[in-house]
């Protein structure tokens, strides 16, 4: 059985260790910190990613944690008026073969941390931060040094997220621009709210210079919410940075009073502020057998819910061109071919949504007019990729 070295255990590194396995390769997966970590706040997995987890088998367990939305919609800021509503739940299961899933981020890891715990292909080390990567053995694969160790593989996953050692290994610093926003995330118990204020769906309130979004979690017990503002001065890139509750609430003053109600409600001592910091797509991801996923490669701003499902669906693509091709290095050369122009085409529209989002006056009136056509051709063209069949196109 041939062997696998992945670099990073979240979404992205457990799912592709997953999809290794299933595949028969033995499979390595090493994490830096202490333990493994289900902290974060929520997500929105989409059926182009979702349908990737349930080929895994893990259905019924997403099933326990995930609330099922009825659709998305885009409202005014002030008087809540719905610019446009797309409908989601049984209707995109139908159209498009999976579900659409929004989950806590904690929750989804443990789903596939539990998975990869029993599975026998893959082995888990905590405390094992990458040390050195050495050069490629023609014959032997990939060499590198782990948590003091020396280990051999046929190749090196670096899904070591935003900050990634393996990028860094392969190309050096690279600077992130910092994009004049800042984002707030929180979990708000829905019991502390008013019965019905928040819909069963997506809702995404666009003001001037600033958003603000939120879902239900854990099977609509809370309510996650993510804020973003434009202002400068304060740059921490740090998922677990505490902000003032004050300056958020400062922050969406006048705004709809079911935004204001559900900021009144946060946990102050549970409310993060982090800055977001674009970087440009890669022209190229690896050399050799080391090849990136996920955020080590694609960082994506969070504009398009499209994170965690650009990393999912990484991680189905390589296990399919490995599966293809028994020549390591050619095959991580198809993934990355496969891959590169459409998680580029996120990152730009991630981008392109940040200025969207934000618009005020004329521009914002004439964005709002066309918005129900443009959302729906985008989920369309996002919704019905399938990262198994990705593969099958490569072949003659």
């Amino acid at each position: 059985m041939r062997r696998i070295i992945i670099a990073g255990a979240g979404i992205g590194g457990l799912t592709a260790a997953l999809c290794m396995a299933r595949r028969d390769w033995s499979v390595l997966v090493v994490e830096q910190a202490e333990q493994f970590t289900t902290a974060g706040a929520g997500i929105q997995l989409s059926p182009n990613c979702s349908r990737v987890l349930h080929y895994l088998g893990l259905e019924q367990a997403l099933g326990a944690h995930a609330f099922l939305p009825q659709g998305s919609q885009f409202r005014h800021w002030r008087n809540g008026r719905v610019i446009t509503e797309s409908p989601l739940g049984d209707a995109v299961a139908e159209r498009y073969g999976a579900p659409y899933y929004h989950m806590h981020r904690g929750d989804l890891l443990s789903v596939l941390l539990a998975a990869a715990e029993s599975h026998p292909h893959i082995e888990l080390r905590t405390q094992s931060p990458l040390e050195r990567i050495g050069a490629d053995q023609p014959k032997s694969g990939v060499r590198v040094e782990v948590g003091g160790r020396d280990e051999v593989a046929a190749c090196l996953i670096g899904a070591d997220g935003i900050h990634s050692r393996v990028r860094q290994s392969l190309w050096g610093d690279q600077q992130p621009t910092f994009t004049g926003n800042v984002a707030w995330r929180m979990l708000v118990p829905t019991s502390k709210l008013p019965e019905g204020m928040v819909r069963p769906m997506s809702t995404v309130w666009w003001g001037p210079g600033k958003h603000f979004v939120h879902y239900y979690v854990r099977g609509g017990d809370w309510v996650n919410c993510v804020c973003v503002v434009e202002k400068t001065g304060w740059q921490v890139e740090s998922w677990t940075e505490l902000g003032e509750l004050a300056e958020l609430q400062q922050d969406f003053s006048g705004w709809h009073p079911h935004v204001t109600e559900l900021i009144d409600q946060a946990d102050a001592t549970e409310l993060y502020k982090w800055a977001l910091f674009d970087r440009p797509p890669m022209a190229q991801w690896g050399q050799g057998r080391v090849t990136l996923l996920g955020d080590a490669c694609h960082p994506t701003l969070p504009f398009m819910a499209q994170g965690a499902a650009m990393a999912i669906e990484d991680a189905a693509v390589l296990a399919g061109c490995l599966a293809m091709d028994a020549d390591v290095v050619r095959a991580l050369r198809s993934y990355e071919d496969l891959r590169r122009q459409r998680t580029a085409n996120i990152q730009n529209g991630s981008r392109r949504n940040a200025r969207i989002f934000h618009l005020s006056g004329a521009a914002a009136w004439l964005r709002n007019r066309a918005a129900g056509r443009a959302r729906h051709n985008t989920m369309d063209t996002l919704f019905r990729y399938d990262p198994m069949r990705a593969v099958e196109e490569l072949q003659p």
